[in-house]
């Protein structure tokens, strides 16, 4: 039985034609395996690829919430509750280490293609470099290469760097543990709202807890308007937690509104939520539906952290407790289902995993 995240991964490998991305430097001209189409978009309720222009910027944003303020807590879950998403500020991570990130980020995704493919994902790998794992839902390919490190990178760094791997690892070492600090914050916050007791999450602060980094390059793209950087989707995890370069590219979808831009704020994390937090919820933080646009000129860069449960954790919708205060326990709006369980659904279904939990 799967006992880590990577080994849930190996059972659900991609096909390999979904593997391997192209050298975005060499590029001139959109290749049409990439050029995104109106008959290509991917529809979830009211929303798809196309067509899109993102809501009134001067009308519509996502709350923007310092962690240091007194009510911070109870200003994260009204977030939750109405966008699935807030960026943070506040959150005492050193600038310096965020910089860090950045330019060790920037300087694997300098390398050139050749380097960058020793350390390509196996089909039922789920570290080292490659493209979105959500590609073979889509009719195209999308303008995105990543790297994705679960625990230690040492294996994959001397691959890339074999004389000065060190700095890559540590760096992103101390961030993997800043990101699971910030990440206990928000959980226990969250929980607390919930009416979930510790007791049913002993798992917070453990090693089992299933964690991811994932570095995202989206290269400047000669055609951007036809082009996508990640399609639309939501993520598995709890939480996802996201720093990006100063370009924007990051939207987020809201019933009613539409797409709606995550401008960057330096020093900020875009934070949303991901289904099993929708489930663990019993619906009540929404999965943050979103996607990520390219630029024509500027190369776009992000990290995103991914924080859940231990693989064999049941997320029951049970846990969550007369949250309104009514003294009624509400119907759970979705079956229980353990992480591994989810993980592999996802991987077969895609945005269709959530409704087939539906009580």
């Amino acid at each position: 039985m799967p006992t880590t995240l990577s080994e849930v991964y190996e059972d659900h490998p991609i096909h390999l034609q979904h593997i391997v991305p192209i050298d975005f430097s060499s590029a001139q001209t959109l290749p049409d395996s990439h050029a995104w189409s109106q008959s290509d978009g991917f529809s979830s309720g009211s929303s798809s690829v196309f067509p899109d222009t993102p809501a009134d910027d001067r009308l519509f944003s996502i709350p923007l919430i310092d962690l240091m303020n007194p009510n911070a807590s109870d200003l994260i879950c009204q977030a939750c509750e109405s966008w699935g998403a807030f960026q943070l500020i506040g959150h005492g991570i050193p600038s310096k280490l965020i910089e860090e990130v950045d330019s060790e980020s920037r300087r694997l995704f300098a390398l050139p293609s050749e380097q960058k493919l020793k350390t390509l994902r196996s089909p039922g790998g789920a570290a080292g470099y490659g493209i979105a794992r959500i590609s073979p839902f889509f009719p195209k390919y999308m303008w995105h290469e990543g790297f994705t490190i679960l625990g230690s990178s040492k294996d994959h760094a001397k691959e890339l760097w074999p004389h000065d791997y060190e700095r890559f690892c540590e760096t992103m070492d101390e961030y993997q543990k800043q990101m699971k600090m910030i990440s206990h914050k928000l959980i226990r916050m969250m929980l607390k709202h919930l009416n979930i007791s510790e007791e049913e999450v002993k798992w917070i602060g453990s090693t089992t807890e299933s964690t991811a980094l994932q570095l995202n390059s989206y290269p400047a793209c000669p055609d951007p308007d036809r082009a996508m950087g990640l399609a639309p989707h939501t993520d598995t995890s709890l939480m996802t937690l996201v720093h990006q370069s100063q370009i924007s590219g990051l939207q987020i979808h809201k019933e009613g509104v539409g797409w709606v831009r995550v401008h960057p704020i330096y020093g900020a994390l875009a934070i949303n939520v991901g289904d099993l937090l929708h489930i663990l919820s019993n619906g009540r933080f929404p999965s943050a539906f979103h996607r990520v646009t390219v630029n024509q000129t500027m190369q776009r860069f992000s990290v995103a952290y991914f924080y859940g449960p231990p693989v064999d954790f049941t997320v029951s919708p049970l846990l969550s407790k007369d949250v309104s205060g009514s003294g009624e326990v509400e119907a759970p709006l979705y079956r229980s289902v353990t992480v591994k369980e989810y993980v592999g659904m996802k991987a077969k279904y895609l945005e269709k995993a959530l409704s087939l939990l539906k009580n």
